[in-house]
């Protein structure tokens, strides 16, 4: 019986490691379900829900004709930076939990996000979700230095985190993007339009938090077959495809 080998310089354990870590990343792929999310609410007491529209922009083209024809109605722009982190031991990917600093405007704002991954289904996504500001330059140590966050002690939602999880082996910094989120008021709705910087490519998107998310999804559908703008449903989040390195 041929034996399966490791390539040349690679242990057996290393080899074992990024298999474990490829079939990791494979189950990251998949949302979860509104059990999970009902789950992770209730473990972490979190009492806020994300719902909001999503549709992807194909292209840099469609990208500006978006930009044209809200322009009207432009309110802001926010260029963000989106940071990630996870437990040593995945304790909090494989719980299906996202932990992400997001800096606004280089430093003049950062804010800690814990939610649940979302579930996203015809381009509406849903995830449970709770936020804290934070001081931009305190925010840069954990940038700097992942164990500065574990042992940050003014944060309510990271003490949250550690009493649940732990995290006997510290946290790890996964790394982040970048995106320009242009701001609109339209009808009685605040839309989002965002370019979001991979290292691997852009991607262009429209998203608007709502509690009516049918009736939005409806209207903006209508808007932009009305003028010939390109769009889809979006089929991951952008932390997914940060984690997937994907474009869709």
């Amino acid at each position: 019986m041929a034996r399966t080998r490791s390539p040349p310089g690679q242990s057996k354990a290393a080899a074992a490691a990024k298999k474990k870590d490829a079939e990791h990343d494979a189950e990251n792929e998949q949302p979860p379900t509104a059990e999970e999310q009902q789950r992770i609410k209730d473990r972490l007491n979190i009492k806020n829900e994300e719902v909001e529209v999503k549709l992807r922009i194909p292209d840099s083209a469609s990208f500006a004709a978006v930009k044209t024809l809200l322009l009207p109605s432009f309110k802001a722009v926010h260029d963000q930076e989106n940071h990630f982190f996870d437990g040593a031991q995945k304790e909090l990917s494989s719980q299906k939990v996202v932990l992400r600093v997001r800096f606004y405007g280089g430093d003049q704002k950062a804010v800690i996000t814990v939610k649940g991954k979302q579930v996203l289904k015809d381009g509406i996504g849903r995830a449970p979700e709770e936020e804290e500001e934070v001081d931009p330059a305190v925010a840069r140590e954990f940038i700097r230095d992942s164990s500065a966050l574990l042992t940050y002690d003014k944060s309510p939602l990271m003490q949250k985190l550690k009493d649940e999880f732990k995290f006997a082996k510290g946290l790890s910094y996964l790394g982040g993007f970048s995106n320009k989120r242009l701001v609109y008021d339209w009808r009685e709705y605040t839309l989002e339009v965002d370019q979001t910087s991979y290292p691997w490519g852009s991607m262009f998107e429209i998203e608007c938090e709502t509690d009516k998310p049918e009736a939005l999804k409806e209207s903006l559908e209508a808007l932009l077959a009305e003028h010939n703008i390109p769009f889809a449903d979006s089929k991951r989040s952008k932390f997914q495809n940060f984690i997937m390195k994907t474009l869709i």
